[in-house]
């Protein structure tokens, strides 16, 4: 009897799951607002966050979206960047906080440990990974990269490493958060954003100024191949089937495929613009891509290696990172 209650209960929740409407959130980086659009891009409202923010993450339990407020619009603009990691409330649409990262400034890369709900998120001015207590919109810890722009950040499969992409000097930083103890892993140039095999024991890093994929085994914290792709990826992400590497194309402006059986890319998609970010869905099924400089987002079908679906936000926008969220009794 216990079973079959439990066995029910299981069932009403994931019909009540699935039966939760669809939004996007579109962090617009120009107009600095973080968007909330139906799935197929009406736009229902807009939160206002720090200057040029840049990437885009959930809490663990969905409740909360994190900014990083970059201040600037590329990293190689002059000044002294913003200072913050703005808090949105999703149910509430509005901002609920602001952690004040003092002279720690150009935040750019973030990720966050489930276990504890504590962000990682690297800056530019300096050169340094931060270990943050969001509850308490407080910096706990701070680590040397060892190299110049540290840009994205991933965390290891047991959140116990940090893997930062210094952008300026080739390496990946695998900083242990305990210890601090950090080794610098050789990749290509100008190395940016990083994805976790399902198992964990591979990180690979898409290199926009060589055009390549590093492929870094995390038990030993080398890199043990390199996939060459198209010219200037920015951001990667595994298919659902683990067979695959997806990534944005800035130089190419195309959506590119990779194979990890053969080691090469197998696929592009032509869009006409640069993209910068890229995201799936929860089920993987589809590919969110940012046109910032044409106010657009793109929506790819990973199975069918199409655009289905794109469309406009407000002018001036500047459409960077996507996320998919589900909003219950709405």
């Amino acid at each position: 009897m216990i079973l079959i209650r439990l066995w029910i209960t299981l069932a009403i929740g994931s019909a009540s799951l699935a039966a939760q409407p669809t939004e996007l959130l579109v962090l617009e980086k120009l107009s600095s607002e973080l968007g909330f659009y139906t799935a197929d891009g009406k736009r229902l409202a807009g939160v206002p966050v720090g200057g040029h923010p840049h990437e885009l993450l959930l809490s663990a339990d969905g409740s909360q979206a994190y900014t990083t407020d970059n201040g600037k619009v590329w990293m190689t603009d002059p000044g002294e960047g913003g200072n913050t990691v703005s808090i949105i409330d999703i149910e509430a649409r509005k901002r609920a906080g602001q952690i004040n990262l003092g002279n720690f400034r150009c935040p750019h890369g973030i990720d966050l440990d489930p276990r504890s709900g504590r962000l990682v998120v690297t800056t530019e001015n300096p050169d340094r990974l931060l270990l943050i207590d969001p509850a308490k919109q407080a910096i706990v810890r701070d680590y040397d990269t060892k190299g110049k722009s540290p840009h994205m950040v991933t965390l290891g499969p047991r959140y116990e490493w940090a893997y930062v992409s210094n952008t300026e000097s080739a390496t990946i930083a695998a900083i242990h958060l305990e210890s601090g103890e950090t080794k610098l892993i050789p990749c290509g140039k100008r190395p940016q954003g990083g994805t976790l095999s399902k198992n964990g024991k591979r990180l690979y890093v898409v290199n926009s100024g060589s055009g390549s994929i590093t492929v870094i085994d995390t038990d030993r914290r080398s890199a043990v191949r390199t996939i060459l792709v198209g010219k200037g990826p920015g951001r990667v992400e595994l298919t659902p089937d683990g067979k695959d590497l997806i990534y944005s194309l800035g130089e190419d402006q195309a959506v590119g495929f990779a194979s990890l059986g053969s080691g090469k890319q197998t696929a592009a998609i032509p869009l006409g613009t640069r993209p910068l970010s890229l995201t799936l869905s929860g089920d993987g099924e589809f590919a969110y891509v940012g046109g910032q400089e044409i106010d657009t987002v793109f929506v790819i079908s990973v199975r069918e290696r199409r655009i289905v679906r794109k469309f406009k936000t407000p002018n001036q926008a500047g459409p960077d990172p996507v996320l998919q969220i589900s909003r219950g009794g709405q």
